[in-house]
C-alpha cells in the first residue's frame, strides 16, 4: 500500500519547485500567460493523476511542459476556425447576416477570456450551466459568477458605447 503523505509530499515538493518554469516554457511557445497557467495548470493535475508514472519520467518537467503543449494543440484543434481578435476594439470581417452586432463582439473581445468563453457557451450556444461547467473543466459555481460577471462588465461596456455614440 501506499504512503500517501508522502506520495503527497514528494508531489508538492515537485509542483513547488517546477511550476514556475513550466509556465515560463508553456507561455513562450503559447504567447497569452493566462492560457499557459492553464495549460499547466491542467498538466501538473494530469501529472498528479499519474503521479506514480510521472515520477519515474527522467525529467517530470519536460512531462509536465509536453502535456501542456499537447493540451493546446487539443484547444488549438477545438478552436483554430475562430477568428483571432487580438489588439482590436472592433471585429473585423463581421458578416452582416451573422446575427451578432459588432459592438458586442467588440465588448465581448474586451472581457477576460474565461468570461468570454462562459457567455459563448451559455448563450451563443444555449448550454446549460452543467454542460458549459463540463467543457470548461470547473465547477457550476464558477459557471454561474463567470456568466454574472461578464454580464455585468458587458452592460457597462456597451452602455459606455452607446453613451459615446449619442455624445457624437
Amino acid at each position: 500500500m501506499w504512503d500517501v503523505g508522502g506520495v503527497q509530499e514528494d508531489f508538492a515538493e515537485f509542483y513547488a519547485a517546477y511550476r514556475d518554469g513550466c509556465v515560463r516554457a508553456v507561455l513562450a511557445a503559447v504567447g497569452d500567460a493566462a492560457l499557459a497557467e492553464d495549460l499547466v495548470a491542467e498538466a501538473f493535475a494530469r501529472a498528479w493523476a499519474s503521479w506514480s508514472k510521472v515520477s519515474r519520467h527522467p525529467a517530470p518537467q519536460a512531462w509536465v511542459v509536453r502535456t501542456a503543449y499537447n493540451t493546446h494543440v487539443s484547444w488549438w484543434r477545438r478552436r483554430r476556425r475562430e477568428v483571432r481578435l487580438d489588439g482590436h476594439d472592433a471585429a473585423a470581417g463581421v458578416d452582416v447576416d451573422a446575427g451578432v452586432d459588432a459592438k458586442v463582439l467588440a465588448a465581448l473581445r474586451r472581457l477576460p477570456a474565461r468570461q468570454r468563453d462562459v457567455v459563448v457557451l451559455r448563450i451563443f450556444l444555449d448550454l446549460d450551466t452543467e454542460a458549459t461547467a463540463r467543457v470548461l473543466d470547473v465547477a457550476e459555481g464558477t459557471v454561474r459568477a463567470h456568466l454574472s460577471r461578464a454580464v455585468a462588465s458587458l452592460r457597462e461596456l456597451l452602455a459606455t458605447v452607446d453613451v459615446q455614440e449619442d455624445g457624437r
